[in-house]
């Protein structure tokens, strides 16, 4: 049987990562992933030098023209890297005159920066081979790899990005989806910003997950369906609640994908709207008004105090009032869900907190390469992002509660004789 390399080791490690999501054993899922990376390409790289130093392939038969030297295991060792110490299992050969040293470790010690380097530049810009070969210049001019071994690597790595973008999702019981776009210009021959369109979820055992990012160029009704649809066609199931702003393209979608989901307006985008069309002088009155409408205790009492407040400020703002009144009963939708939980699911701040993040790493950045460049560097920020979020954990009660209110929504006529005692109140208290 042939032993599997250390490469393949570390490769399996990744996808059994990106397999589980994040989870309370591994809530740095995405910094696991960057070292992880780190070391699947200095391991990659160890294994093409030695492939590149005999002339021969790992289990290849040796000819009368091949170097008299053969493969003798590994030994362990490691080096610095932001991301902790990596460690490495390096080559060991025997049959030669003298003993092999690698050049490759030796060059990767000196220069603790080459990795983190090149696993940000897998990211910004998809990893040419001509970005490797120029890493792994020594001070000599000469690349420690060949270009088919640089040409090796890149390849892998780019595969693993694909591998999440492509996985399974119906492992992921989707109780809350989130949804929005960020904009990026992606091509520098062309003037113009585009939409990456970006989904998160809180599952029912209390996780956070990244679900699926794509290009969606303007967010536009089609980007919206399309993005919907190939996470329907990868097994996402239908969520309890579904958050977003108000763009029109994005609300239809939604209605059309999820008509038994409820829809919530965010209310980070809805209090901008509404502030945006006062004048200084009243903003502190009417923020207190609409933070009352958004904090009330049910969905009938943030009803009443929406006509009331209306009411009161027509006269003088009939601007800010006609956006509050705007699709307000999916502005109120979060006061049906358990109380604790309705802070998780009013906003998209999920979102927005990371894209603060996400913008500070990629002002730098002049002009990205291309739309898959751009994907993999946000898909690198906002990963990060979402390993730091905290697990929520739901009592019984609030889960009782939970589908209820998912019984209500698909109309069903009669409640589970067993969830009988949780009322319409529970749900809304």
């Amino acid at each position: 049987m042939k032993r599997i390399p250390p490469s393949e080791k570390v490769r399996k490690e990744i996808e059994a990562l990106l397999s589980i999501g994040t989870s309370e054993e591994q809530t740095n899922i995405a910094s696991s992933l960057i070292k992880l990376g780190a070391q699947l390409l200095a391991q990659e790289s160890l294994e093409g030098e030695v492939r590149d130093y005999l002339g021969r392939d790992r289990y290849q038969r040796r000819d009368e023209t091949m170097s008299p030297i053969w493969r003798n295991g590994y030994e362990p060792a490691r080096i610095k890297s932001a991301e902790g110490l990596i460690p490495l299992s390096i080559p060991q050969l025997r049959g030669g005159k003298e003993t092999y040293r690698s050049r490759l470790l030796g060059f990767l010690r000196g220069n603790t920066d080459v990795l983190e380097r090149l696993v940000a530049e897998m990211y910004a810009r998809g990893l040419s081979t001509r970005d490797v070969e120029d890493a792994l210049t020594d001070s000599t001019g000469a690349c420690l790899l060949t270009r088919s071994a640089v040409s090796e690597v890149t390849d892998s790595l780019n595969e693993e990005y694909q591998t999440f973008q492509e996985r399974d999702l119906s492992e992921y019981e989707v109780l809350h989806l989130f949804v929005d776009g960020i904009y990026e210009a992606l091509r520098r021959e062309e003037r113009g910003k585009e939409a990456i369109l970006v989904a998160w979820a809180i599952t029912a055992d209390g996780r956070k997950v990244l679900l699926s990012m794509t290009l969606g160029n303007k967010e536009s009704y089609d980007a919206w369906i399309s993005f919907f649809r190939d996470m329907t066609s990868r097994g996402l199931k239908v969520p309890l609640t579904v958050t977003s702003d108000g763009a029109p393209g994005i609300l239809r979608a939604i209605d059309e994908i999820f008509p038994t989901s409820l829809r919530v307006r965010c209310w980070f985008h809805k209090m901008k709207n509404i502030m945006s069309k006062l004048p200084e002088s009243a903003k502190t009155e009417v923020r207190a008004h609409i933070r009352a409408i958004r904090d009330a205790a049910t969905f009938e009492a943030g009803k009443s105090a929406a006509a009331d407040t209306i009411e009161k400020f027509k006269g003088k703002y009939p601007s800010a009032m006609a956006c509050l009144s705007d699709d307000l009963e999916a502005s109120l939708n979060h006061l049906r869900v358990p109380v604790r939980l309705r802070i998780n699911v009013r906003t998209t701040n999920l979102i927005e907190r990371s894209f603060v993040e996400e913008r500070r790493r990629t002002k730098i950045i002049p002009g990205f390469f291309g739309e898959k460049a751009a994907l993999k560097l946000v898909f690198a920020v906002l990963g990060r992002a979402a390993g730091r979020w905290s697990r929520i954990n739901f009592t019984e009660l609030e889960l009782k509660q939970i589908e209820l209110l998912r019984h209500q929504l698909n109309k069903q006529d009669d409640p589970p004789a067993d969830k009988a005692v949780v009322d319409e109140e529970a749900v809304a208290v």
